[in-house]
């Protein structure tokens, strides 16, 4: 992208709200002059507070300048409706907005194309395209949760170089470097929640929460634990931080005393006693879930790939070889090569020493 454009400024205004302003999509705003001069800029804040379009204005005003004759370009939608905000399409046209540019539409059926009809009742010319694809991609979890009524799964995985993520009597601190793992928390921010098993609770007791990269928010805690064996002093339990804990069991004691640690436990009991997953993915997107960032072991991670409820896989590869171990999932046996699941690459890079693969099911995002 060239920042000297301001649709590409824009973009680039979006990406600061990653991690910032979910639930709601992440969206940047550039205000120029009939002469193309920055008048103002901003992207969205906080679930309640100013929307980017409002922080442009805002800008503009600070800087002493009026917005009356100028172009907003914005990388999605002005929204219409009252939520935690104002409509930001009022707001635009009550400055003097006379041009918006807006990447696409919102998916948000209470927008939804009503914003643009808003600011063309106003007198505001409507343009759409610029930076399309790079907005959708950034609100990949957005539109996830408005279109199909679920998050964007991804799971995430740290490796050997032949697959395997522990020994087979479960050690895997560390497979992957202090470089991988921060990238890897850099990924946990950006998610809604991070969700876990009931087994790497038992064996890992891991916080879920994000500590080796700043961010200003931390996301909700999910852990999938059937029959209710969170233990009462796991680490999982943090001051202020949301912990969900979907069940397949009624244990009115166990249920009670999880609750009284300030977990909010659900009873979604799927087959075989275990939870039902994709039930689980509709709650959570209810509960305004974009991004739902998968960290589990073998087990679990299976699960999620033999329901087909994984969207894209972040894969941190290590140059090592540990022979036998514990495998990224375990499903399965196949009987023939064409019941594999393919994956299509999105990107590799190198994280210090080690590998990041990202890869998605083909045709998931086309939604």
């Amino acid at each position: 992208m060239n920042p000297g454009d301001p649709a590409a400024l824009a973009a680039l205004l979006a990406l600061q709200a990653t991690g910032l302003s979910e639930p709601n999509p992440r969206v940047g705003c550039v205000i120029t002059s009939a002469q193309g001069a920055i008048l103002g800029q901003g992207h969205t804040q906080q679930a309640g507070g100013a929307h980017a379009e409002i922080m442009a204005l805002r800008d503009a005003a600070a800087r002493g300048h009026s917005v009356a004759g100028a172009t907003a370009w914005v990388t999605l939608e002005p929204c219409s409706h009252h939520g935690r905000t104002g409509p930001c399409c009022d707001a635009l046209a009550a400055a003097g907005i006379t041009r918006v540019v807006a990447s696409l539409p919102d998916p948000n059926p209470l927008v939804a194309g009503q914003g643009f009809e808003r600011l063309r009742a106003a007198g505001i010319t409507v343009e759409t395209g610029p930076g399309a694809a790079e907005s959708r991609e950034l609100n990949i979890g957005f539109f996830s949760r408005m279109v199909r009524k679920t998050p964007w799964v991804r799971m995430k995985v740290a490796a050997s170089l032949d697959g395997k993520t522990a020994l087979e009597n479960g050690a895997s601190q560390w497979i992957t470097s202090p470089a991988a793992r921060a990238d890897g928390h850099a990924w946990r921010a950006r998610a809604g929640a991070v969700l876990t098993g009931i087994g790497t609770v038992l064996e890992d007791n891991p916080r879920l929460d994000v500590r080796l990269v700043e961010t200003p928010r931390q996301p909700l805690a999910v852990v999938v634990d059937s029959r209710l064996e969170t233990p009462l002093d796991a680490n999982l339990f943090i001051e202020g931080r949301p912990l969900l804990i979907y069940c397949a069991v009624q244990d009115t004691g166990r249920r009670s005393a999880l609750q009284a640690r300030g977990a909010t436990v659900i009873h979604m009991p799927g087959s075989g006693g275990k939870v039902d997953l994709a039930a689980m993915l509709r709650d959570l997107a209810a509960r305004e879930i974009n991004e739902l960032h998968l960290e589990a072991g073998h087990k679990l991670n299976g699960s999620f790939i033999r329901e087909g409820l994984v969207d894209e896989f972040l894969v941190y590869l290590a140059p090592t070889l540990l022979g036998q171990g514990r495998d990224m999932a375990s499903f399965g046996p196949l009987t023939e090569l064409a019941q594999a699941v393919s994956l299509q690459f999105v990107s590799t890079a190198m994280v210090g020493p080690d590998l990041r693969v990202v890869a998605r099911i083909p045709g998931r995002d086309a939604f």
